[in-house]
């Protein structure tokens, strides 16, 4: 994405700007009806997905994860000792269906990262579990992946962050 200098007609400020104002821009000049600001919230918002997530699957590729296998052993990892729960649980919490749940689940145990064992109250179900080694990987993993979100989002203050945190909270609130 370039980045752009601009100043402003009106205060005579200079703001950068990117390929979201472009955009912008543009159906500005054929649709001044238009409030455009949500169009440019989404643009970024896209944008920042796709710039994003490779920088952040690069920390779970150091460690030897996939970010959906990261997503089933923090969760079990953040559930507390003994670290167990049953798939169902595991797939409601990551909005899995239950055969994706199935495969990273037989990836992760592949990998021994998980273990599944008879649930005593229910001998038609089982329980997934950390073993000692999928611990060990999940809280190197997640300090590394706190780190990282932490230099991603460095240019921005706390007072910045705190207020993108309570909006996103905000819209996901509303549309979920």
């Amino acid at each position: 994405m370039v980045k752009k200098t601009q100043q402003n007609e009106k205060t005579g400020q200079s703001r950068h700007t990117d390929a979201v104002d472009e955009v912008l821009a543009q159906w500005q000049r054929e649709r001044p009806d238009l409030d455009l600001v949500t169009m440019g919230v989404f643009g970024r918002l896209g944008q920042l997905s796709l710039l994003l997530a490779p920088a952040l699957d690069e920390v779970f590729t150091r460690h030897g994860l996939q970010s959906g296998e990261f997503d089933v052993l923090a969760a079990l990892r953040r559930s507390g000792p003994p670290y167990t729960l049953i798939p169902s649980v595991l797939a409601k919490t990551l909005m899995l269906s239950r055969a994706g749940m199935t495969n990273r689940l037989d990836r992760l145990e592949a990998a021994g990262l998980v273990e599944r064992t008879l649930d005593p109250a229910d001998r038609r179900s089982f329980r997934v579990s950390l073993t000692d080694r999928g611990y060990e990987v999940v809280d190197a993993a997640v300090t590394d992946h706190v780190a990282n979100e932490n230099r991603l989002l460095a240019s921005l203050t706390p007072e910045e962050r705190e207020t993108l945190h309570r909006a996103l909270r905000g819209l996901l609130r509303a549309v979920g």
